[in-house]
């Protein structure tokens, strides 16, 4: 029980909470940024623009199916072969939207197809361009059909930044080694501590979506 009462102390939480912050910046970032990417990625696919929409498929289904930690590496180790060397928390942020971009492209492609096309061609039968009706009568219900989905893919990415201890980029994880690396009695304490932390954040955005989800029906 010393050893857990000497783990939480004030210096040591405020420590985790710190890595906690970095965390949820990596986070909120990169769902923004991949948000929209994926956005235009998945109406793109779903358009069916010759060429182009085959060879956007393309790319998120071999994306899709990396793992992210994979591409981690590529981003931190392999981009600097290129003439590009991003620091640890810009390559994060950078991988982790890359391949979560790939994984909300194909939830919109999805929400888009789950809207009846009537409401498409409904929409161009009033003289609105196909640019339009996307944006005004398809969209918006695509992406209450998309809540639950998005929601949770944007939680596994907040789960996922702990990937980015790898290149030791300060977020949780990597707070919590340091911590638990002064003594080996704080292993246990320490993982309970960050279980709980992730737990929260992870929770509240659940709550959030339920209380969207409940709002917009």
């Amino acid at each position: 029980m010393q050893n857990w009462m000497n783990a939480y102390s004030w210096v040591n939480i405020r420590f985790l909470l710190q890595g906690l912050e970095i965390t949820i910046l990596i986070s909120v970032v990169s769902v923004l940024l991949s948000f929209i990417i994926g956005s235009v990625l998945g109406i793109i696919r779903y358009s069916k623009i010759r060429y182009v929409s085959k060879i956007v498929g393309v790319i998120i289904d071999v994306i899709r199916n990396l793992p992210l930690l994979l591409i981690i590496f590529f981003v931190y180790f392999g981009l600097p072969a290129f003439g590009f060397k991003p620091d640890t928390i810009p390559a994060a942020i950078l991988a982790m939207t890359v391949f979560e971009s790939m994984m909300i492209a194909e939830i919109i492609r999805s929400g888009i197809m789950a809207v009846d096309i009537g409401q498409m061609e409904a929409s161009r039968s009033m003289g609105m361009t196909y640019i339009q009706a996307m944006w005004h009568v398809v969209l918006p219900q695509a992406y209450k059909k998309m809540i639950p989905a998005m929601v949770s893919q944007f939680i596994s990415l907040i789960k996922d930044t702990s990937l980015a201890t790898i290149i030791v980029v300060p977020e949780l994880m990597q707070h919590g080694q340091v911590v638990y690396g002064q003594n080996p009695n704080y292993i246990i304490p320490v993982f309970v501590m960050m279980a709980l932390m992730y737990f929260v954040v992870c929770y509240a955005l659940s709550l959030l979506s339920k209380y969207i989800d409940h709002k917009m029906a």
